[in-house]
């Protein structure tokens, strides 16, 4: 069995459903060469400046180097990459808001061994979410091709459902992937990374979204300082949090909108009005999973 792989061209939808079934979807060639050249190059002096993992976990010959959208300006369009926000907001459509949750490029270097199959969302304090609640959606773009000798991702499909020790003997196939794919990966699903057993740097651009009422991985509000967040783009600010996460949730003073507290205004927070219908459409979904 090989892993099943979209065209870029791809409905984000019949992918979303597709990485709701199965705990994975990779697109093909979906990044152009020209911007993965651009991130590759800004990124550079950062990578050199990052230390390997402090475990065989974290991967002692791995490094990982965060605060992209502040360091690597190209990172914002694969934030922003609209296949991606289609993909990401309809997985995560159970949510009022969908928002980043970390940025980080991992760089695996020969030598390295196989990591330990795990589950993302065990960062939310192993809280034990409903089997068909995903509180995340990641993507780890190629920079380079991943390739099985390079350590291309393990993924085992179907594992999102299953008991730990059912996960761990299913299984497992690579995420192999020529540089500009993009595999996605819900938080459930057991994955890791694979041994480098090539004379390459196996390096990925980790980016994960999640719902908007949860702590983000990454501290988007300190990673990327005011004084340049208050540059970009209003949807990206508001992907990395400048928004409520849900109703009451993360607003600034009197109830100002934390957008507007950025740009220096003064414009209230959503009333519960405004954002109704979707809390209605929430609850629905919440009764659902507990019939």
């Amino acid at each position: 069995m090989t892993l099943h792989h979209f065209a870029n061209d791809a409905d984000p939808v019949e992918v979303s459903r597709f990485l709701a079934e199965h705990g994975y979807a990779i697109i093909d060639d979906l990044a152009p060469s020209e911007l993965l050249d651009r991130f590759a190059e800004e990124v550079e002096p950062w990578e050199a400046q990052a230390a390997a993992g402090r475990d065989e976990y974290d991967g002692r010959f791995t490094s990982r180097t965060g605060s992209l959208v502040e360091r690597c300006p190209a990172s914002r369009e694969l934030v922003m990459h609209p296949s991606v926000v289609g993909v990401v907001s309809h997985f995560l459509g159970h949510a009022t808001t969908q928002q980043l949750h970390l940025t980080q490029l991992i760089s695996v270097r020969p030598g390295e061994t196989r990591q330990k199959p795990h589950r993302d969302q065990m960062a939310f304090d192993f809280y034990p979410f409903p089997d068909h609640y995903h509180v995340q959606c990641n993507t780890m773009w190629a920079l380079t091709d991943f390739t099985a000798a390079n350590g291309a991702t393990h993924i085992h499909p179907g594992s999102s459902t299953v008991s730990d020790a059912d996960a761990v003997v299913s299984p497992d196939y690579q995420a192999e992937m020529r540089r500009g794919s993009v595999l996605f990966y819900d938080g459930k699903v057991l994955h890791g990374a694979g041994a480098n057993t090539s004379e390459t740097v196996r390096q990925g651009i980790n980016i994960t979204y999640a719902v908007g009422w949860v702590r983000q991985e990454e501290n988007q509000f300190l990673a990327c300082a005011p004084e340049i967040a208050r540059n970009l783009d209003d949807d990206l600010l508001k992907m990395m949090g400048y928004q409520q996460g849900a109703f009451a949730l993360g607003y600034v003073g009197d109830q100002q909108d934390p957008l507007s507290k950025l740009r220096g205004e003064h414009h209230k927070a959503k009333l519960i009005s405004e954002i109704d219908q979707k809390n209605d459409d929430i609850r629905q979904f919440v009764e659902e999973l507990s019939e």
